[in-house]
């Protein structure tokens, strides 16, 4: 896992303790969704984002490291990543994404390893 995956170093414009729930979020090629959650624990910082019909309402978790900006006037997460390798990311687990280090590790394999595209 990448060091840098798990944390909103990255994001620009991000301020600790924001609350990003309900923002949009653009993928490197259009709307993907709104965040449904997120949390800024160290190691383990993401978002949930609801797709809505874009993909037949699955929820899919996105490391905090791949968020590029954060606009809180807009109301935004922008995420450098495509629509395509989002949509193909590891199935969510609703249950598990806070509890088991082996999803995380999976979910940090699959963006840090762009050989899926």
């Amino acid at each position: 896992m990448s060091s840098g995956l798990w944390g909103y170093e990255g994001a620009g414009g991000y301020v600790a303790g924001s609350d990003l729930t309900g923002f949009r979020v653009e993928a490197t090629d259009g709307h993907i969704g709104k965040v449904d959650k997120h949390t800024e624990d160290v190691d383990t910082a993401h978002i949930v984002v609801d797709t809505g019909p874009w993909i037949f309402g699955r929820e899919v978790l996105l490391p905090a490291g791949v968020i590029t900006r954060v606009d809180a006037n807009e109301k935004t997460v922008w995420v450098g990543r495509s629509k395509e390798e989002i949509k193909n990311s590891p199935e969510f687990h609703k249950d598990e994404h806070t509890d088991d280090p082996a999803y995380r590790q999976q979910v940090g394999d699959y963006y840090t390893n762009r050989n899926h595209l």
